[in-house]
């Protein structure tokens, strides 16, 4: 069979592994990158924008965890790299897998329309139209900050958590009433950071949902490396041993001063820090409950106190964005976009998406496994099943994944990667495979005609 020619949108890490599988099955693609510079999110400063990391971060996820199983990341890296090593084992990736020949940088893809026989016409930021067989989405879902929508009106400033880079920018967080909105790794990273004495803030930190917080390190060891789930035993079970064991583990958010979460542990993100705990038990961070509503420099909450600020951070997550879709053919109501195990919309063969979970404990290791199957897919060894049979175990891996998880913005694309990479490597892919040599490999449009350059 020819293989399809196949175009991803976006540099990041979901963009990069799609792009190292397509080569390992000798598929011809071509990645369109608006900026000048692989990484997407973790590409500090990116021009495009795309980038929500600030100066101090450091990952969340142990580089354990974090590493793709078919590069593991350097043995001298700390637990925890810093966002400047990220960047560099991205770098080193592309580099052992001759990534960056494959893709068009500067180059921002301004508008996909699906031809009615099948395939892909995208234009581009440079004027000119390309051709494509099969399209896959890469771009990425920690760029389009999401706010909150309190009434009233606040005078002082404000700014997204997106938009931080560090105590001096893109404001002067010195000697200021800071309210930080929002529990989850950014808002607690920035609240830490804003909190110390030697910047002379008074810093406040208000939760809607509350939050249970987990520590990086036991017994000497990152965490996470004790977390795994296990495929065998009903998630549900492993849960409420979770949940027994978080108090013990950690204690309640209650004995920081910070309200009862409207959850169970594990039926929201947890939040995942060392230092924050510490700012909370020395008085250097206020606890507060949800904003009810603005008055001028003055933030009212719902515990009926009331306070001055002079900086507001909305720490508040982000949305699931496609900007060059028309809305009414693709989109993401409150982040909500239901995918065949994440990856294909039914109905829409030829359009692939890569990334678009919040995957747990991190996306590292989950998009390398949806790579595995964008290769086999384009190289025809796995085939869709039929449309009802799609919305039929969406329904089901909804109910799986996020049907015990708070119904908000931020927990629809909630997913445990262990299970998920579980189901993938010994049922959907295999599957697929049976079902490509029974019926046949998928048959692509052919309309992709003419070849559009990349620049490195």
């Amino acid at each position: 069979m020819n293989s399809p020619r196949t175009a991803i949108i976006g540099a990041g890490i979901s963009g990069l592994t799609a792009g190292k599988m397509l080569n390992d099955y000798a598929v011809d693609y071509t990645c369109f990158e608006s900026s000048d510079r692989i990484g997407g999110n973790w590409a500090f400063g990116n021009p495009n924008g795309h980038s929500s990391a600030y100066r101090s971060l450091h990952i969340d996820t142990s580089k354990h965890q974090l590493s793709f199983r078919d590069f593991p990341m350097p043995p001298d890296y700390p637990d925890f790299p810093h966002h400047t090593l990220v960047k560099e084992y991205l770098e080193s990736y592309a580099a052992a897998f001759d990534l960056k020949s494959r893709i068009a940088f500067n180059t921002e893809v301004t508008h996909a329309r699906r031809l009615p026989e099948g395939g892909w016409e995208l234009e581009l930021s440079d004027g000119r139209l390309g051709r494509f067989d099969l399209l896959v989405v890469a771009n990425g879902h920690h760029w389009d900050p999401r706010l909150p929508d309190f009434p009233g009106e606040f005078t002082g400033q404000s700014l997204h958590a997106h938009q931080y880079i560090d105590p001096k920018t893109p404001l002067e967080f010195t000697g200021k009433r800071i309210l930080v909105v929002g529990i989850g790794n950014s808002a607690a990273d920035i609240a830490v950071e804003l909190s110390s004495k030697a910047l002379d803030n008074e810093l406040t930190l208000s939760t809607r949902s509350g939050a249970w917080i987990v520590p990086k390190y036991l017994a000497g060891k990152p965490a996470d490396k004790y977390y795994r789930t296990s495929p065998y035993v009903p998630f549900s079970w492993q849960r409420k041993m979770a949940q027994w064991a978080q108090p013990l583990i950690a204690g309640r958010p209650e004995d920081l001063g910070l309200p009862t979460p409207n959850h169970k542990f594990f039926e929201a993100h947890p939040t995942q820090s060392v230092e924050l705990p510490l700012r909370l038990g020395s008085g250097d961070v206020i606890p507060k409950p949800n904003i009810s509503r603005l008055d001028g420099d003055t933030v009212h909450f719902t515990d009926g106190t009331s306070d001055r600020f002079d900086i507001i951070i909305y720490a508040t997550g982000y949305n699931i964005s496609f900007p060059f879709f028309d809305p009414d053919f693709v989109s993401a109501p409150d982040n909500r976009i239901e995918l065949y195990k994440r990856m294909f919309y039914p109905g829409i063969d030829d359009l692939v998406f890569s990334g678009f979970a919040q995957a747990t404990p991190t996306l590292f290791p989950f998009v390398e496994c949806q790579a595995r199957l964008i290769g086999a897919y384009a190289a025809g060894r796995y085939r869709l099943p039929s449309v009802p049979e799609m919305r039929r175990m969406i329904n089901a891996d909804t109910r799986k994944f996020t049907g015990h998880m708070l119904d908000t913005p931020r927990h629809t694309q909630q997913l445990d990667y262990f299970l998920y990479e579980h189901d993938m490597r010994t049922k959907e892919i295999p599957r697929g495979a049976r079902r490509a040599a029974e019926l046949g490999a998928p048959q692509w449009a052919g309309v992709a005609a003419g070849e559009i350059g990349a620049s490195a």
